[in-house]
């Protein structure tokens, strides 16, 4: 009997580090308070899974803000504008490239929500946290023997950039020869201390990998292969399945012990494991349980197929596993007060998984829990058969979809003449993403609201003075096309999730996004519709305070459904398909009330891109189609925006383009205004485009020069009739100074710009 974990949420089941984080941020306590909230933290998760009976509990999962991060700590991989000049690398220098500070900016995060190394083959490397180490010993006092974690060499300099002004020439893959050293540094320190299995995570061994960083792959293991002696290693991969060629080169590995497989989301991994076999010398950690959603694992199929693998593995080389880390689901289902006993019967969070986890294991070496295996049964069939979860009228609707690509007719060089004419909007026009500063006042308005503490009138002035509060702030600061704030919205996904058929809502289900930004996911349940509008009262009620075009702000299908716990029982598209129906609904809606600006976020489309190349075509062409079908019957004099998180769509441009948005506001400052490299190189971008002019993750203020020279650079490569100005990203996480002194110099620069053009032109 055998189970594992590959990690576990560490934001604690009431968001315990989130707020131990802000307290440290806003200097409202010590590093030591911090550390002890931690510490406390890592205690619970531990003893947690060791009176479950795990058998591998993973240590070095927990992290500050992410573990790529925690990585380039470990290697001393400071880029050296932080000024960082040696030795243990502490919270000042670690959130700095986290969150920037005073006087820099931070490090780009990418999609998947972690801090981007940037590195350089001038990079001076050295072992400058013994984070790992430190962890394992923690554990290991409390009796606790632990498989201690380690991002794996290669997947962290895949997922690695160059520094900026390096030679094209550098390879990244080539700094392995200096950071190998200190990755046998950390295991020989790890085995003095007594560890004797480590888990290495290489998640990009599941994506589409040529010979030549194959051959990579196996020389940085050959490297480390006398520093794994005394250890038993296990690479571990997750979120989709091995290729075939990749995995030949796993499982040949000299010195490591065992194969981590997704056998969730790697759809082809049985048949892999069927057609290539599995080496006789090496444990088989099989990764049944699904570590990216909440449903409760089918026990009885799940049982079914690890006795398959028995056969492939042998008995007593097959290891229960998850699919990959539960860092992606909610902490604890225990704390759920409010959702209903037939939908919390088929749910399963983190602390629910582990116990699966290690009910499959002792069932499958003869200690089958009858009685919780009955319940789950119960649990899968009643979920199948309630008919809270399929509506005819629904299916009937998405199944007419596929006979038109729901295309605007009207070109969107057209439609942006119209829309200019109607709204006689400057040069260069500035907008916001939509949020403002969700302030204490505002979070315990709506806290005593749902809470029935305050009567409806009372909670309808605070919203509506508040609207009118950002109202003035954007007329006072003179920017061109308002948002109403979004008082009213605790989170762009949950918001909506509240209002549409098919959802149910969580009380504790939160998910650590990055550092201590945390969401609460809703969980698609059943077919999705919409029974009223969700918008339109508030987006009408901000229009009548100003004489400035107001944006109707929506989350779009695509973003809702990967910023959600979504159904299993029917493929993505489907569900999203339903979705993009009732926001259709809501778009002609706040059309019909006099909103001539809608605004359909996609924050999540590039979130959602599957790894392997051979999949993204399918998931693009359904995404598109999706957000296209929002908006397919507007008038041509209304103007469609949307808007996107992260830098990384010069590979995706085309069906960036492809979902005709007349506008698309979209992250650039955080990552050196990468995305210009597209327009460079040649790409025509006939709509509305507004790369963000600064970074609101950080509470660093950018001067106007500072702004205008990024406009200046855009200006190079997009046509001045074509470029708004904007943020990053909405508002809503940062202070009302910082906000006000940021637009206050995004506007001057936009102003500034807008003179020098018209006096050259």
């Amino acid at each position: 009997m055998a189970s594992h974990i590959v990690g576990y949420p560490r934001i604690g089941p009431k968001r315990e580090l989130k707020f131990a984080l802000e307290a440290f941020w806003d200097g409202k306590s010590s590093a030591e308070e911090l550390q002890n909230v931690a510490r406390d933290l890592r205690i619970s998760i531990w003893k947690q899974m060791a009176d479950a009976g795990t058998n591998f509990i993973p240590s070095n999962t927990f992290s500050y803000y992410d573990q790529m991060l925690d990585t380039t700590a470990m290697l001393g991989a400071v880029p050296p504008q932080y000024g960082w000049t040696g030795g243990e690398i502490g919270f000042d220098t670690y959130f700095s490239m986290a969150r920037g500070n005073s006087t820099l900016p931070a490090m780009e995060m990418t999609k998947c929500h972690y801090i981007v190394p940037e590195l350089g083959p001038d990079l001076k490397f050295s072992y400058s946290s013994h984070k790992a180490v430190t962890e394992y010993k923690e554990a290991k006092e409390l009796g606790v023997e632990t498989v201690p974690v380690l991002i794996g060499p290669v997947s962290y300099l895949l997922l690695s950039k160059s520094a900026k002004d390096v030679d094209k020439s550098f390879s990244i893959l080539s700094l392995l020869e200096k950071i190998i050293p200190i990755y046998k540094e950390v295991l020989d320190e790890l085995k003095t201390s007594g560890a004797t299995w480590v888990q290495f995570d290489e998640p990009v061994l599941v994506m589409d990998l040529d010979s030549h960083t194959l051959d990579a792959f196996q020389d940085a293991y050959a490297q480390l292969e006398e520093s794994f002696s005394g250890l038993n290693v296990l690479v571990q991969t997750y979120f989709a399945d091995v290729p075939p060629e990749t995995y030949k080169v796993v499982t040949t590995l000299n010195g490591v012990s065992a194969i981590g497989l997704d056998l969730v989301r790697g759809e082809k991994t049985i048949e892999l494991l069927q057609s290539l076999g599995f080496p006789s010398n090496k444990y088989l950690f099989a990764g049944i349980v699904d570590g990216r959603n909440i449903w409760a694992t089918d026990l009885s199929a799940s049982l079914k197929t690890l006795k398959s693998l028995e056969e492939i593995a042998g008995k007593d080389k097959l290891i229960v596993s998850t699919s990959c880390s539960l860092l992606h689901t909610a902490v604890d289902l225990v704390n759920e007060t409010k959702l209903d006993d037939e939908i919390k019967s088929w749910l399963a969070f983190a602390a629910q998984k582990i116990v699966e986890v290690n009910a499959l294991s002792k069932a499958l070496v003869g200690e089958k829990d009858e009685a919780f295996f009955s319940l789950n049964t119960a649990a899968q069939a009643s979920r199948k058969a309630s008919p809270r979860v399929n509506d005819a009228s629904v299916r009937k609707m998405t199944s007419a979809l596929k006979n038109s690509n729901h295309r605007r007719t009207t070109p969107v060089t057209s439609r942006l003449d119209m829309q200019q004419k109607r709204m006689n909007l400057p040069m260069l026009p500035t907008t916001t993403i939509g949020s403002f500063p969700q302030t204490k006042d505002l979070r315990r308005i709506r806290r005593e609201y749902k809470a029935n503490k305050i009567s409806d009138d009372e909670y309808m002035k605070a919203i509506t003075e508040e609207i009118n509060k950002v109202i003035k702030l954007q007329e006072e600061l003179d920017i061109n096309v308002l948002v109403h704030g979004e008082p009213e919205r605790n989170d762009m996904v949950e918001y909506f999730g509240e209002q549409l058929k098919g959802f149910a809502l969580t009380v504790n289900g939160w998910v650590q996004s990055y550092g201590s930004r945390c969401v609460k996911p809703p969980i698609i349940y059943g077919d999705v519709s919409r029974p009223k509008p969700m918008t339109v009262f508030w987006s009408t009620t901000a229009q009548s305070m100003t004489t400035r075009p107001i944006k109707g702000m929506l989350t779009g299908p695509v973003t809702i459904l990967n910023w959600s716990f979504v159904r299993n029982d029917q493929p993505r598209f489907e569900t999203c398909y339903q979705i993009a129906l009732a926001i259709k609904n809501e778009v002609e809606d706040l059309e019909a009330a006099g909103i001539q600006v809608i605004q359909i976020d996609e924050a999540a489309l590039r979130e959602g891109l599957p790894l392997r190349k051979s999949e993204q075509t399918f998931y693009l062409k359904w995404a598109v189609h999706s957000f296209r079908i929002t908006n397919c019957g507007v008038k041509d004099t209304t103007q469609i925006h949307t808007h996107m998180c992260y830098s990384n769509f010069n590979d995706i441009i085309s069906s960036i383009i492809d979902m005709d948005a007349d506008v698309i506001t979209i992250e650039n400052s955080r990552s050196d205004q990468k995305l210009l490299s597209v327009f460079r190189e040649g790409v025509k971008y006939r709509a509305g485009i507004g790369p963000g002019v600064y970074d609101i993750h950080s509470p660093r203020i950018p001067s106007t020069d500072e702004i205008a020279d990024r406009i200046t650079k855009t200006l190079g490569v997009l046509d001045m009739n074509v470029l708004w100005v904007n943020p990053d990203c909405g508002l809503k996480t940062r202070k009302y100074a910082e906000v006000q002194c940021a637009l206050t110099n995004m506007v001057a620069a936009a102003k500034l710009l807008r003179a020098q053009l018209s006096s050259a032109g």
